[in-house]
């Protein structure tokens, strides 16, 4: 008997010892490993920041030991959420400017100008964000007269919710040298009755916003550990960025060395001189917590402010059509440039006509089908004709969901019903490649996941409107959603081999909600809460 008892032990000895240590285990769970079967798993087992295997509850514990383990009680685990198209710096710096967003008014919009500036005495600009004339009686721009009354000392500058278009008081006029009559390609200072009337359309913006002064390096990492907070709570593990300057860069790098920073990014570069001496000879620029590999053109501006390029003109503008904002000249000779290295040509392209400009320069340069992913960030307004153009040359369409539901009360009125079909296709351009990665453009839009979830689903708002869906022809499955927010936008990142699953040997982003995405009610998406974020394996976001 007692021979047999030690060898009991022994056996139970060995077999402990036999268990391969990990930092962490997450078990009692449903992980959506987002692999190319779609499988699921019940744990998984990871070590410095990567998984090391996933499996079932049983198998994880039997074979891995681990300090920290999280019993999930059964709730549904994700990759983290990856947003294949945002503003993180420029979102960053919304969180400390007026907050314009759903003003119903542009009184509304005074009221809250004069409450920020009671507030800030101190700032040298009145700056703010989100306002948008389509929700305002009239849906008309208006003019600066009572902005020069309430602010004839101190400059303002107030910027539409698209970012394509601004208002400004006369005394942001003076300091920049503006007079009536400015002209700029690819914009437009409006002025009525010979007089600046405060708006700027697009390139017009430059005239003025060049002249705001820059934020000290305490206050930028200020601003970007803000936004970071906020992106975690929903989720987000990876944000590409689209369009910044190789300063904003050089300080993201700064942050992330110094783990002041822990966002993943992939960045788009602005289609600028500098950006282009800067980073053409040496090419991407890839850390582990950034990678920079694209950049980013801008065919036309956008839809609510008349900016967007159409082939035949506005249905509530009869005498336009919109510009594009560089010579197709440029876009040519950009694609025949950045074709012979190994960055991205990512184009913002809005209207029929700047979407097929864009298709065609793509196709000319690029010769069929390859694996050099540019992109064509919205792909808003597509003509019938021009659809298969994407799929001819591997054009990955970058589109936002919430575009869809947020444009679906005036759109109509801008393109017509029958023009309007080709617009916010997402299932018609998923079918051209089988692919497709999804974004917000926040803060454009919001920077809720699952409002993203919601309009691509169900192609309904936040208030259920309409109730029978926008143009549910172009829905997306959920299992296609939850691709085009994870391991399709990875793809699109170039990212797919270290993030967007939960698969061995790639890193540790995930997220636990409350509720299941692929399972829940659709009317209690918008009520799911992330639990916990996870980034490399440690805990970025939750209790």
């Amino acid at each position: 008997m007692r021979k047999s008892f030690l060898a009991i032990i022994t056996t139970l000895f060995i077999s402990c010892n036999n268990k391969q240590s990990v930092d962490l285990i997450v078990h009692n769970a449903t992980i959506y490993t987002v692999d190319s079967s779609f499988a699921t798993a019940e744990a998984m087992a990871i070590k410095d920041g990567k998984i090391m295997a996933t499996g079932t509850t049983e198998f994880i514990l039997k074979n891995y030991e681990a300090k920290e383990k999280i019993d999930a009680e059964k709730k549904s685990v994700y990759p983290g959420f990856i947003d294949a198209h945002a503003h993180f710096v420029g979102y960053a710096q919304s969180l400390f400017v007026a907050d314009l967003y759903n003003t119903k008014s542009f009184d509304e919009v005074l009221e809250r100008l004069k409450s920020f500036a009671a507030a800030h005495p101190d700032e040298q600009w009145i700056l703010g964000r989100g306002w948008d004339q389509n929700k305002w009686p009239g849906k008309v721009y208006p003019t600066n007269e009572k902005l020069n009354q309430l602010f004839p000392d101190k400059p303002v500058y107030i910027t539409r919710v698209d970012g394509h278009a601004a208002i400004v008081n006369q005394k942001a006029f003076d300091l920049a040298h503006v007079k009536p009559g400015a002209t700029i390609s690819g914009g437009d200072a409006e002025t009525k009755n010979g007089k600046l009337t405060g708006v700027l359309i697009d390139n017009a913006k430059e005239l003025v916003n060049n002249n705001i002064p820059q934020l000290s390096k305490e206050d930028y990492a200020k601003r970007l550990s803000a936004a970071e907070k906020n992106c975690f709570a929903v989720g987000l593990t990876t944000i590409t960025d689209c369009g910044l300057s190789y300063t904003d860069v050089d300080a993201i790098d700064t942050l992330q060395q110094q783990g002041k920073l822990n966002m993943r990014l992939y960045v788009m570069l602005s289609d600028n001189k500098e950006n282009l001496e800067r980073y053409l000879p040496k090419g991407p620029y890839k850390t582990d917590k950034l990678f920079v590999k694209g950049f980013k053109f801008y065919a036309d501006g956008a839809l609510g402010s008349r900016g967007a390029c159409l082939l035949q003109p506005y249905n509530d503008r009869k005498d336009w059509k919109g510009f594009l904002l560089s010579s197709i000249a440029h876009f040519d000779s950009s694609a025949q440039i950045l074709a012979g290295t190994d960055f991205q040509m990512c184009t913002h392209a809005i209207g029929d006509s700047g979407n097929r400009m864009i298709l065609n320069v793509y196709n000319k340069v690029l010769k069929g089908k390859n694996d050099k992913r540019w992109r064509i960030e919205h792909a808003q307004i597509i003509n019938a004709n021009d659809f298969n153009l994407f799929g001819q040359s591997s054009i990955i369409p970058s589109v936002q969901p919430t575009h869809a539901t947020s444009d679906m009360y005036w759109a109509e009125e801008r393109l017509g019903k029958e023009r309007l079909k080709g617009g916010y296709s997402y299932k018609q351009l998923l079918q051209q490649n089988g692919w497709i990665p999804l974004g917000t453009d926040f803060p454009v839009e919001d920077i809720s996941t699952f409002k993203t979830f919601l309009a691509a689903v169900v192609r309904k708002d936040a208030k259920g409107f309409p109730a029978e869906g926008f143009q549910t022809e172009n829905a997306l499955t959920r299992e296609e959603t939850i691709k085009g927010m994870t391991i399709w936008a990875a793809k699109a990142d170039f990212l797919e081999k270290e993030v967007g699953s939960l698969e061995t040997g790639k890193k540790a982003d995930f997220t636990i909600l409350d509720n299941d995405l692929m399972k829940v009610a659709e009317t209690e998406i918008l009520n799911t809460k992330v639990i916990a974020t996870y980034l490399g394996g440690k805990k970025v976001y939750g209790k």
